[in-house]
């Protein structure tokens, strides 16, 4: 490989979120959606030539920054925007909370497939909203829609939109392009308008493709808005950067509005920057940061084949988050989390965090070199053995 994933960076004392909440130095987090990576070296030198630049005033986003987005959609999965589409704000959660706040009234209901990423649910309360869950129908290491279930659910005139995640956090799958067909039939007959957040759309592994759900057909583009951000795939997340895609101008107008309301329309320089360089020169460290994503992936399910076989690994299509089923411990989740922080000092994710359906799960970050994801596998495997003793003696 040209770039060394393997190297270890510490992070710790930098800031980070990640690493510094937790008071004991000892502690290896595996749990927020970051990656222990160094970003692609041409983003790097770009934002060295803006600090020495050394002024860091109010930014005017240039049309080189709406001709990265467009060129790199077009050139990497044929979805071709145009550029007044687009609307820069500084994250896909504040998004997330703006185009609710736009497209919405308080009372409305909002639909979400859970387990899914927690933040939708605030999203939605926060708005004066309702959530209503289509959950996911979980068998064989894996996740499938219920598409009777969001026909039904969606036929409720309450029911104003759906946010979709595509790919899936923490499922880790990558809806076909016959999945994401018959969820837009289902919301256009029924009148619900898709909001997808597709933030990991570039960690897609082989033999799986991601497909822009506007993309599928100008009746789609028009019944949705997308949220996309190199922040996940390039480890961009705090210079807080993403775009609103939207053809429908009235859409656009209105969340526009609602982006101006909540304040979030300013975005700083170096996002702008760092999502330059992304889209026009990394591509060649995306691809091989992707192999080796894979690599720890298939790394960790073998251990667990070996070591850990009564807790399924879910399959990973995209992304980096392993989601894995603990239900055999028959214990609630934030517990063995709790325990695995405790004894091991490992921090993870519980599965109850992404809604009821995660009850019994956790989820594992393995965006990190192969040497720090054996300690943190090591660590996990010493507490699940102690948990399923506990439990097997207990009866």
């Amino acid at each position: 490989m040209k770039y060394n994933f393997d190297e270890i960076i510490p992070r710790r004392g930098t800031n980070s979120y990640k690493w510094d909440s937790a008071e004991d130095a000892d502690v290896l987090p595996m749990w927020v959606a970051d990656m222990d990576f160094r970003t692609a070296p041409p983003v790097v030198e770009a934002l060295k030539k803006r600090v020495e630049h050394g002024i860091f005033g109010y930014v005017r986003v240039p049309d080189a920054y709406y001709e990265a987005v467009v060129n790199w959609f077009a050139r990497r999965h044929a979805w071709r925007m145009e550029k007044e589409w687009i609307i820069y704000t500084t994250g896909v959660v504040p998004a997330i909370s703006a185009v609710i706040k736009a497209l919405t009234l308080p009372g409305d209901k909002v639909m979400v497939q859970t387990p899914v990423y927690n933040c939708f649910f605030s999203s939605i309360r926060n708005n004066g909203c309702e959530m209503i869950a289509n959950p996911l129908v979980y068998r064989n290491r894996g996740y499938q829609i219920d598409f009777d279930d969001l026909e039904r659910k969606a036929s409720d005139p309450k029911v104003k939109l759906l946010l979709l995640c595509n790919p899936h956090n923490p499922a880790g799958r990558v809806w076909s392009k016959q999945e994401l067909r018959r969820i837009g039939e289902i919301c256009i007959r029924n009148n619900v308008f898709v909001v997808a957040d597709e933030i990991h759309c570039e960690l897609v592994f082989l033999g799986h493709e991601y497909t822009p759900f506007a993309s599928i057909s100008e009746e789609f583009l028009l019944n949705s808005v997308t949220f996309v951000s190199p922040s996940k795939a390039f480890n961009l997340a705090g210079l807080q950067i993403a775009n609103i895609i939207s053809a429908d101008a009235d859409v656009r107008r209105r969340i526009d509005k609602a982006i101006n309301i909540n304040e979030v329309c300013d975005v700083n320089p170096f996002g702008v920057e760092a999502l330059i360089a992304a889209y026009n020169e990394g591509e060649e460290w995306l691809e091989e940061l992707k192999i080796y994503l894979f690599a720890n992936y298939i790394y960790l399910k073998g251990y667990f084949e070996t070591y850990l076989p009564e807790f399924p690994v879910m399959m990973l299509e995209g992304t980096y988050l392993v989601w894995v089923d603990c239900s055999v411990l028959r214990q609630a989740s934030a517990e063995i989390v709790k325990d695995l922080l405790e004894k091991e000092k490992l921090w993870v994710n519980e599965g109850s965090l992404y809604g009821e359906a995660g009850e019994g799960f956790i989820r594992i970050n393995i965006a990190c070199p192969r040497q720090r994801l054996i300690d943190g596998l090591n660590r996990l495997r010493r507490t699940l053995d102690w948990q399923n003793s506990q439990r097997i003696q207990g009866g």
